[in-house]
């Protein structure tokens, strides 16, 4: 099995960096996706490379107020009510995090993958063409005024300590700032140092058509189950057939789930059900990427337009979007860009991992030979490129200056 390839499970962001950095550390690779390169969660994200966004969804507080925020049409927070025995397991474990202890070390682990996302992706695309997909900018956050500002501060703590302070913008001079807002916003907290992916799809599909020149394989195919034969995987099976390999990486995102139960863990995980809207050919936009904090929604300028995404919904794996959400996601953004017309609009609902504990799973499964990379919840595309040269680097044998315990999978071993 010395010259069988790694076969990389997922043809996203992570799947795709994790199958070039193979590749330029020597190794043969063969990439499996059952749809096209980067149609995923890759796909419909908010574009933003967020080295800031170390703050879990489950922030102290959170407990006492789940119930009152799923009862609030206007929070962006949804559930599909039949669904709710199906998500409690999930839920009770979720919410056992929401306490400053956990939150802390949450955060801490999470800013090693975020902390230097634009610099991650920048040496993953260097001399290629899927670098000019890379925008540097500052990420900025919305609020209505100082006291909403204010009452983030456990949040700004965070990002703080993860080495982010932002710069206040108060007043008219945001509107000066940041001419498509409406006046109703009154503070810009800036972050330097951040950027956005232009086209995220076509990002993705640069990436894998850089890996297919340089001599990997792309194979359109649904990965069924692993041949585990002497303790280590040997191969994979497929709607296409067996495929040898010598070792595996399983980044497939919320469809990583399945597979694992294949490996004997049972990881509680979750598709948290995500929106965007795309204004086509919008009348005006934001200069850099922001976070509107009223409505908890990111407007990103991408090269198609003005992306809008947000809004948490849980409902399971439903193709079905509800109508809910998206009327809410567009009435927050009629409301902060109250002056913005569009030639066109276009809905996404796509499906991001939420494991019980807001970390993702990084490493190998036992001692199989199958590494897992999934898991990153909203932080899949910012960081998509370190978490693949991590994988390719633990594969590889090379030393990390990292602390890789938070992300074992092994930790739901037996639970």
């Amino acid at each position: 099995m010395a010259n069988a390839p790694v076969i990389v499970i997922g043809a996203g962001i992570i799947g795709a960096s994790t199958a070039l950095w193979l590749k330029r550390t020597g190794h043969e690779v063969t990439l499996i996706d059952k749809g096209e390169p980067g149609m995923g969660a890759s796909f419909g994200n908010g574009c933003i490379l967020a080295s800031c966004g170390v703050v879990p969804v489950t922030t102290p507080g959170l407990l006492p107020k789940g119930p009152k925020y799923l009862l609030d049409p206007s929070f962006p927070l949804f559930i599909k009510w039949s669904y709710g025995p199906k998500l409690l397991p999930w839920l009770t474990r979720y919410l056992s995090h929401a306490n400053d202890k956990d939150t802390r070390r949450i955060a801490q682990s999470l800013s090693q993958i975020t902390g230097d996302s634009v610099e991650q992706h920048k040496a993953l695309t260097a001399g290629t063409p899927a670098a000019k997909w890379i925008q540097e900018s500052d990420y900025n956050f919305a609020y209505p005024d100082r006291a909403a500002f204010e009452a983030d501060a456990y949040v700004w703590e965070l990002r703080r300590e993860a080495g982010f302070v932002p710069e206040l913008i108060e007043g008219p001079a945001v509107q000066e700032y940041e001419p498509a807002l409406t006046p109703e916003v009154s503070l810009l907290a800036i972050n330097k140092n951040h950027g956005f992916i232009l086209n995220p799809a076509g990002y993705i599909r640069d990436l894998v058509t850089l890996l297919q020149e340089m001599g990997g394989r792309f194979i359109k195919a649904e990965v069924k189950d692993f041949d585990l034969s002497g303790g280590q995987v040997c191969a994979v099976d497929t709607s296409e057939g067996r495929f040898e390999c010598s070792q595996a990486v399983l980044s497939a995102g919320v469809w990583s789930k399945p597979l694992m139960q294949k490996l004997g863990i049972n990881v509680p995980l979750e598709a948290e059900r995500g929106y965007h809207v795309l204004y086509k050919e919008p009348s005006i936009q934001p200069k850099s990427p922001m976070m509107i904090a009223a409505g908890k929604f990111v407007a990103t300028p991408m090269d198609q337009g003005l992306r809008c995404a947000g809004i948490v919904e849980f409902g399971g794996l439903g193709e079905t979007p509800s109508k809910a959400p998206l009327a809410l996601l567009r009435r927050k953004v009629q409301e902060t860009f109250p002056n913005m017309r569009a030639a066109g609009e276009e809905e996404w609902l796509g499906f991001r991992p939420a494991p019980s504990d807001s970390l993702p799973l990084i490493g190998e499964v036992g001692s199989s030979g199958v590494y897992t990379a999934f898991g990153h919840h909203h932080i899949g595309l910012t960081g998509g490129a370190k978490t693949g040269r991590m994988v390719a680097n633990m594969i590889s044998g090379q030393p990390m200056n990292l602390d890789m315990s938070p992300y074992a999978p092994n930790r739901f071993a037996g639970r």
